[in-house]
């Protein structure tokens, strides 16, 4: 038996935020996972997710019945889940926190970045949470890559959490105004399933448009020609990692302190805009690279961290780039052609490592969400860095990491954790590990 979540409203007093963007509270003895709420608040909330034997609950807030401090008026009214329960809708997905203050998003990321340490690698540690180099006071215009939908009609939409819903959208306030004005809520997109948007710091934007199933071909031409002069445009499809050139480009350039990065089609990049500057200054500081030494640059992508490596190092040293996608690895051999002392190999970071023949001074791991591994946190104890710096954008795969990292005798020596997603609860850290 099932609860029926489409009528089914509770109130309920919040606890304490939980990593994923929700907040703790019971209700007759069961665990309720409650979004865009906060701690001490007395809440009426919509049930998303009731089946009577589950082990909890999840719930969206639909009206706030005594407000805790923190609490703002949402910034974007397609992502106000008051706003929108109001109206019988759900809301834009990706803006979950964007009911509180930008202080205290800091404040709940700190307490739940701390809650991880503890839960998962047994560390005790204060956490506090640094926003990015030169951020704006409203935390607003901070996303260079954007995705969207496609609704019925051809207009682009987003998703509401966890859910199939489609939500008309005329604006981004998230992404830097230059996404906003290319104006592609006017444009019919009828054709297309998905719109990835990437503005870099130099040079044109690159739309990715990604088909629909049995789209008519000619569809990508009148899309193209629709949207404005000056941008380049590419079809992509996922499953097949197949990129076409439609218009101009089929990759964007980024430059970073003096190193300039191509991007092509759908790679990865810091989404932030003030990103590459924020993590490059702490992996500098935090890992102090000698010349002459020998690094392993893991999940290295385009090169954003195997370049200021290898200006740290100097001829003299090495660094070993590692990359799992052949488009990224493609990237970063023409992003570094010049640098002599870098070697860039195209596969698993786990085969690299095992097939790695002489010292490792530092490693540095970027891995993605779900974290290196037990297997891979054990290869790089066994090639004994004097540190490692591991860069994450998710606290439990890397308190994880930790862990397994602490089980071979070695420390946490430093943290520092970024608010590099303002108005969500993502968050971004970098740490130094050395042996204890």
């Amino acid at each position: 038996m099932t609860t029926d979540t489409t009528t089914s409203e509770i109130e309920l007093t919040i606890g304490a935020p939980a990593h994923g963007g929700h907040f703790v509270a019971r209700h007759e003895g069961r665990v309720v996972f409650v979004r865009h709420a906060l701690p001490g608040e007395r809440v009426r909330a919509r049930l998303t997710d009731a089946a009577d034997g589950a082990s909890f609950w999840r719930a969206d807030v639909t009206e706030v019945l005594e407000a805790a401090p923190g609490r703002v008026e949402h910034f974007w009214p397609e992502a106000d889940a008051l706003r929108a329960a109001s109206r019988g809708r759900l809301p834009v997905g990706g803006a979950e926190f964007g009911h509180i203050d930008l202080a205290t998003q800091r404040a709940l990321k700190a307490d739940i970045f701390a809650e991880q340490l503890l839960r998962l690698a047994k560390v005790d540690q204060k956490v506090t949470v640094e926003p990015a180099l030169d951020e704006r006071a409203d935390g607003l215009h901070w996303r260079t890559r954007a995705s969207f939908s496609v609704a019925p009609g051809g207009r682009l939409a987003m998703h509401a959490h966890r859910s199939d819903e489609l939500i008309p959208v005329q604006r981004m306030p998230l992404a830097v105004e230059a996404v906003n004005n290319l104006q592609l809520w006017d444009v019919d997109f009828s054709g297309v399933s998905r719109v990835e948007v990437a503005v870099p710091t130099t040079g044109a934007p690159l739309v990715l448009l990604i088909p629909a199933a049995g789209a008519h071909p000619k569809s990508l031409g009148r899309i193209a020609s629709a949207l404005p002069t000056g941008t380049s445009i590419a079809s992509w499809d996922p499953e097949t990692s197949t990129l076409n050139r439609l218009r101009g480009r089929t990759w964007v350039q980024e430059t970073v302190l003096g190193h300039d990065y191509r991007v092509t089609g759908a790679g990865f990049w810091q989404i932030h805009r003030n990103a590459p500057q924020t993590l490059i200054g702490a992996v500098l500081d935090g890992l102090q690279i000698q010349p002459g030494e020998q690094i392993a640059d893991l999940y290295a992508g385009a090169g954003l961290f195997t370049a200021p490596l290898a200006d740290a190092a100097g001829e003299s040293g090495r660094v070993l780039s590692v990359e799992a996608s052949a488009a990224a690895s493609r990237d970063a051999r023409k992003n570094l052609f010049a640098a002599p002392q870098v070697e860039i190999l195209q596969g698993r970071v786990d085969k690299a490592l095992a097939a790695y023949e002489g010292r490792l001074d530092v490693v540095l791991l970027d891995p993605p969400r779900v974290g290196a591994g037990k297997d891979v946190v054990g290869q790089i104890v066994a090639a004994a860095p004097r540190a490692v710096g591991y860069v994450s954008c998710d606290p439990a795969s890397f308190a994880r990491d930790l862990g397994y990292f602490q089980d071979l005798g070695w420390k946490l020596e430093s943290l520092r954790v970024f608010d590099l997603y303002p108005h969500t609860h993502h968050m971004e850290s970098f740490a130094v590990l050395t042996p204890a």
